[in-house]
C-alpha cells in the first residue's frame, strides 16, 4: 500500500465541502443543457429544438371576443357529480387523472378530499365514499386501478396511525397506476445500492426482492452472488443485479412458495419494475463501484448503514460520490435487532450530523410510520431531503415501510427521445447460438431491431458498422429501446472482443462521429494533500468509460483542495466518444475531484493559463 500522504486541516475539508455542494448544483444545470445543444463533436447529441412561433396577429377571434373560454370545474364538483356539467363529470375526472397520470410517466398519487391548494373539502364518510367511488369509475375507463395508501378521520386498515387535530373532514391518498400495454412501456426505476463491506446490501435487497426473512447468517444473500468467492467471503466483488417489480394495483409481484419468479415473469406481470445495482463495498472494488454507479444512470442512490458501525469506511467515500453526482439519496439502517440502543442513537446522531454538513445540505427525516413513507416519496424528487429507514432483516421490523417507498417513488430524469440515438455500453457479454450480446443505458433517442448502428471507438477511433439482430429490456424480447431505458443489443458479425465497457451505440448517419483524445473540463478538487499541476496522472470516470488521463494544462499554475478550475486533460490509452456536458470524475485510490465536460478537443496554441500564452508569444 502507498504511504499516505499529509492529511488534510479541518479548515480546507469545509472550504472542500462547501465547493462540493455549490458545484454538484452547476453540474446539474450544465448537463441539463447537454440532451439540447448541439456537441463539438461533429455527431450532433440532440436535435434543435423547434421553438413553438406565436402569431399574436392572428388570433382574430380571441380580439372579437367570439373564442369559447373552457368553464373551470371545480374538482369538488366532479368528486361528488354535483354542478353544471354533470353529464360530463366522469369523463372530465378522467381527463384530470389521465393528465397527472402522463406527468408522473404512468402513476400520480391521487388526493381525495383535498384541493389542489392543500385546503381540505370537509369530506363526510358518505361524501368520501362516493368521491372514492367516482375516482374509481374514472380511472376504469382509462384504464388504470386505484389502492388506498392512506386515509385520515375514514377508519379501516389504511388509516393514519398518528392523530391530527388539525385535519378536518374525511380524505385520503389513493395510488392510481395504469397497466404497462407492452414491456417497452414498463416504468423501470434504476437504483444504485451502495454501502460499506459488511453493512447488509446483499441481504436488504435478498429480502426485498425474494420476499422471505433472512437467519442472520447470510440465508438472503446467497442467491443474489454470482461467483463462488463472493458465498464463501459473503462479500460483493462485482456489480450484481436485481429486479423487483410492482403490477397496476400497487402489489409486489412475487412468487408462490417454494418457487422463483424468472425476471421475463416479473417484467410480464409488473407495471412498474425497480432495477437495483448491488455494487461492492470494500475499498478493494472501489473501481467497479464508482463505475456501476456512473454507467448504470441510477435515478436514486441507497445506502446501507450497519446500524452496530455506523457510517465508516467506504460508506463516506460512496455518499460523496453520490452527492457529487447529485443523486437524490435515501439511508436503510440495517441490523437494529442486534444494536444495542445507545450505538444506535450514535450512527443517527452521526448521519445525521453528516448529512447537515455543509458538504451534503441535506435535511435528514427519520421515517417511522405509513404517513411519513407516503410523504416523503412524493418530495423526494427535490434531492434536499433524505429518509432514513431502520429495518431488521432477520425480524422484518419496518420492511413494509421500505417496500411502500419504493412502490410509490416518483420518476425521475429528463431524457430527450427526439434526439439522435446515443447508448453507453456498461457490460458485454458472448451468448451461444446468439452472439455477441452488450448491455447499457440509452441516454437519447430511440432505436429498433434490424437497425444498422455504429459501435466503438476502437484503439484507432474507429467505428464498426453493424446491425441490432434482438434487444431485450430486462431479459424480455422488445422491439424498440427509449431514451433513459436499459436495455441489451444482440450485435451482428461483431466479435466479442471487439466490443468493451465504455463503447457507445450511435445510429448510423451520414457523417462518422468523432472521438477525441484530449477534451477540457470545468473541475473542482475535492481531497488533495498536495497540488495538482500539469503531468499529473488519476483515473478519469466519465460515464462508462474508465481509463488513465494526464493533466496537460490548466487555467492557474496549480490547483489544491476546494479549488475549480478549467483543466486540460488528455486519454493515455486511446481516444473516446464525448460530448460538453458529461460528468467527470477523476481518483487516485480515494475520489479526487469532479467536473463538467466544457469542450472537446484542445489547441496546444490556445494554452487555458494566460501567463502561459504570454510566454508562448515572446
Amino acid at each position: 500500500m502507498a504511504p499516505a500522504g499529509p492529511k488534510l486541516t479541518p479548515e480546507e475539508r469545509r472550504r472542500g465541502e462547501i465547493a462540493l455542494s455549490d458545484f454538484a448544483e452547476y453540474a446539474e444545470k450544465q448537463q441539463s443543457r447537454r440532451s439540447v445543444a448541439p456537441s463539438d463533436s461533429g455527431y450532433s447529441t440532440a436535435s434543435v429544438s423547434r421553438v413553438h412561433e406565436d402569431h399574436a396577429e392572428l388570433d382574430i377571434l380571441d380580439q372579437l371576443g367570439l373564442s369559447d373560454n373552457p368553464k373551470t370545474v371545480r374538482l369538488k364538483d366532479l368528486l361528488l357529480n354535483t354542478g353544471d356539467q354533470q353529464e360530463d363529470s366522469l369523463q372530465l375526472l378522467g381527463s384530470i387523472i389521465q393528465d397527472r397520470i402522463d406527468e408522473g410517466h404512468g402513476e400520480t398519487i391521487f388526493e381525495v378530499g383535498t384541493e389542489d391548494g392543500g385546503e381540505s373539502m370537509g369530506f363526510d364518510l358518505a361524501q368520501w365514499d362516493t368521491a372514492l367511488q367516482r375516482v374509481r369509475e374514472a380511472a376504469a375507463t382509462l384504464p388504470a386501478h386505484c389502492r388506498i395508501l392512506l386515509t385520515y378521520n375514514v377508519g379501516g386498515p389504511e388509516e393514519s396511525k398518528v392523530r391530527n387535530d388539525r385535519i378536518k373532514g374525511s380524505r385520503g391518498k389513493l395510488l392510481i397506476r395504469q397497466p404497462a400495454e407492452t414491456v417497452e412501456e414498463m416504468a423501470e426505476i434504476r437504483i444504485a445500492v451502495v454501502g460499506n463491506v459488511d453493512a447488509g446490501k446483499s441481504t436488504m435487497l435478498g429480502v426485498l426482492v425474494k420476499g422471505n426473512l433472512d437467519d442472520g447468517r447470510g440465508k438472503a444473500r446467497v442467491n443474489l452472488f454470482r461467483h463462488k468467492h463472493e458465498i464463501e467471503s459473503g462479500r460483493t466483488s462485482s456489480v450484481g443485479m436485481e429486479i423487483m417489480g410492482f403490477d397496476s394495483g400497487g402489489e409486489i409481484v412475487s412468487s408462490s412458495q417454494g418457487r422463483k419468479l424468472s425476471w421475463e415473469e416479473i417484467g410480464k406481470r409488473s407495471a412498474k419494475v425497480i432495477s437495483f445495482s448491488d455494487l461492492a463495498g470494500h475499498e478493494r472494488y472501489l473501481r467497479t463501484t464508482v463505475f456501476g454507479m456512473l454507467s448504470s444512470s441510477p435515478n436514486y442512490c441507497l445506502l446501507m448503514v450497519a446500524a452496530n458501525n455506523g457510517l465508516i469506511g467506504m460508506s463516506k467515500e460512496h455518499l460523496g460520490i453520490a452527492l457529487a453526482l447529485n443523486v437524490p439519496v435515501m439511508i436503510i439502517v440495517t441490523k437494529i435487532d442486534i444494536c444495542p440502543p445507545q450505538i444506535l442513537q450514535e450512527t443517527l446522531s452521526q448521519l445525521n450530523k453528516i448529512l447537515k454538513s455543509p458538504g451534503a445540505r441535506k435535511i435528514p427525516i427519520f421515517v417511522k410510520d405509513m404517513e411519513q413513507t407516503i410523504n416523503t416519496a412524493t418530495q423526494f424528487v427535490s434531492q434536499r431531503i433524505c429518509p432514513i429507514f431502520q429495518v431488521s432483516n432477520v425480524t422484518g421490523e419496518n420492511l413494509d415501510l421500505v417496500r411502500t417507498f419504493l412502490n410509490i417513488l416518483p420518476h425521475r430524469g429528463h431524457y430527450n427521445a427526439d434526439a439522435p440515438f446515443e447508448f453507453l455500453i456498461n457490460d458485454t457479454f458472448s451468448v451461444p447460438h446468439v452472439g455477441t450480446v452488450v448491455s447499457g443505458v440509452a441516454k437519447s433517442g430511440v432505436i429498433h431491431a434490424g437497425d444498422a448502428v455504429l459501435v466503438g471507438p476502437d484503439s484507432l477511433g474507429q467505428f464498426t458498422t453493424t446491425t441490432i439482430k434482438s434487444i431485450e429490456r430486462k431479459r424480455i424480447s422488445v422491439n424498440t429501446c427509449f431514451a433513459g431505458q436499459s436495455g441489451s443489443f444482440a450485435l451482428k458479425r461483431v466479435r466479442r472482443k471487439e466490443v468493451r465497457k465504455g463503447m457507445v451505440v450511435l445510429k448510423k448517419l451520414d457523417q462518422p462521429p468523432k472521438v477525441y483524445r484530449e477534451f477540457i473540463a470545468e473541475v473542482l478538487i475535492l481531497s488533495h494533500a498536495t497540488t495538482i499541476k500539469p503531468r499529473y496522472q488519476a483515473m478519469l470516470h466519465v460515464g462508462a468509460v474508465s481509463q488513465t488521463c494526464a493533466v496537460i494544462d490548466i487555467d492557474r499554475p496549480f490547483i489544491r483542495t476546494g479549488d475549480r478550475a478549467l483543466v486540460a486533460f488528455r486519454f493515455m490509452q486511446r481516444p473516446e466518444f464525448l460530448a460538453p456536458g458529461d460528468r467527470v470524475l477523476f481518483r487516485e485510490g480515494k475520489t479526487k475531484g469532479l467536473g463538467i465536460v466544457k469542450s472537446v478537443g484542445y489547441d496546444p496554441n490556445n494554452p487555458l493559463n494566460p501567463e502561459k500564452k504570454e510566454s508562448n508569444t515572446n
